[in-house]
């Protein structure tokens, strides 16, 4: 991230004849929500004196300790490039702070900071690479969003096949004059899927540019009359959409998961943050695969993890070591998907691995054949449990985890349990279509 200061700020503001500014920050989910200002409030508000109503946001405060103030982050300064350039409208993303001027416990991106300061204590910087997939579908006459897609593509298809090719382009232009490096574009597996990569950065940024990046593809869709959607499964019988986060460690500029003598050129290091990812998997999938659908995805059959081993060439196992040793060396986390909130993933995903560290958890042996091919007796015997196969079940999960709790800190951690059990609830008591369609004349 280029790092920028108010000064910077005020400057690029005024020569880029900004008129209206976003303040932009998350809620529990990873909801973007934002407050527009103008160009002559916005000193105001890169000095954090600008207050809101924190008790409107989903997650944040009862209604009784309402007051709460945003502070923008300098470096996360850019234009919107879709909108006219006399008159240009910026954008800033902010942490929550409380009235008396300390971080707020609720605040995501605040929480990620937390877990960072507690992997800088340690030595070290922590990198991040997403790769988030999406869906683009047709609308209908009024402008709704269905799930039928606008092509029959698959996986690196050109067009005439793949019909969302201009779209696509136009998302990776107007990523790139935000500031992020798109490293590649290309249709997916399922029809109508697509996925755009962009370089690394410590994670921070990263998950700033998530959010960033979400907001872009579904903004650039609806200019090309398409609906985004990186809803896990939004289609039975296809594919789902994942968010596979490769994770790596630096210290004093030097990669620390990498170490030329060990025969899979892995650091002690590694395998301890290995360890400590596959522990903690069950109860973070609560965050990183956080609503009812994501579990839709999990499932055999559609290339997406549900068991919880390693591997550094299979793809069926929770995670792969990339094949790239020296600086590039990494973990692949293949269970979050595009749902989730960023800030929380990843700090849940950091923390577990610190762990590992901290506590010299061992990995088992890597699983190098295909775990889908496996009969329940074998992965049992092999020792490979499974993710949680439903919301409910990794809720519990949760529950039960004294790290990835204080890896949310208490705040958060009671909001999401709260939330996610009213959300289970609520999908538990309704009566689906599937239902209708198999019992109402049969019984």
């Amino acid at each position: 991230m280029v790092s920028l200061t108010k000064e910077d700020v005020l400057r690029l503001a005024k020569e880029q004849d900004v008129r209206f500014v976003r303040l932009q920050f998350t809620d529990i989910f990873g909801v973007l929500k934002n407050v527009a200002i103008t160009a002559a409030q916005l000193e105001k508000a890169l000095d954090g004196e600008l207050m809101f109503d924190g008790s409107s946001i989903d997650g944040f405060v009862r209604i009784e300790e309402s007051d709460m103030y945003l502070k923008p982050d300098p470096s996360t300064f850019t234009i919107f490039p879709w909108r006219p350039q006399e008159g240009a409208v910026a954008r800033l993303i902010c942490d929550v702070y409380n009235a008396d001027g300390t971080p707020f416990s609720g605040c995501p991106r605040c929480t990620l900071k937390r877990v960072l300061k507690e992997a800088a204590d340690m030595g070290y910087t922590v990198n991040v690479g997403p790769e988030a997939e999406f869906f683009l579908f047709l609308v209908d006459e009024k402008g709704k969003p269905t799930t039928i897609t606008h092509d029959k593509a698959s996986y690196f298809d050109l067009t005439p096949v793949d019909l969302g090719e201009n779209a696509r382009r136009d998302m990776v232009i107007a990523l790139q004059d935000m500031g992020f490096e798109v490293e590649a574009s290309h249709h997916e597996v399922a029809p109508g899927q697509h996925e755009i990569d962009f370089k690394y950065d410590d994670a921070l940024s990263t998950a700033d540019k998530i959010v960033t990046f979400k907001f872009v593809v579904r903004t650039i869709a609806q200019r090309h009359g398409l609906h985004a959607t990186f809803m896990p499964k939004p289609v039975y019988g296809i594919p789902g959409s994942g968010m596979h986060t490769h994770v790596s460690l630096f210290k004093d500029g030097e990669n620390v998961f990498y170490d030329p003598n060990d025969k899979r050129g892995l650091s002690q290091t590694a395998y301890y943050f290995i360890g400590g990812l596959l522990h903690h998997a069950r109860a973070y999938c609560a965050v990183t695969n956080p609503n009812v659908n994501s579990y839709k995805r999990l499932v055999s059959g559609y290339e997406a993890p549900v068991y919880v081993a390693w591997s550094e060439k299979n793809r069926s196992p929770l995670l792969r070591i990339p094949a790239r040793r020296g600086m590039g060396t990494r973990v692949e986390v293949r269970n979050p998907d595009p749902s989730a909130n960023p800030y929380l993933a990843l700090a849940a995903i950091i923390k577990a691995g610190l762990d590992g560290i901290k506590n010299k958890i061992e990995p088992p042996e890597p699983t190098d054949r295909n775990i889908y091919d496996m009969d329940e007796e074998e992965r049992v015997r092999l020792g490979i449990p499974s993710l949680p196969a439903n919301l409910k079940e990794a809720i519990d999960e949760l529950k039960k985890s004294k790290i990835i709790r204080e890896a949310l800190g208490e705040h958060l951690y009671n909001r999401f349990i709260e939330a996610k059990t009213i959300e289970w609830d609520k999908y538990r008591t309704q009566v689906h279509d599937w239902e209708i369609q198999e019992y109402l004349t049969k019984f």
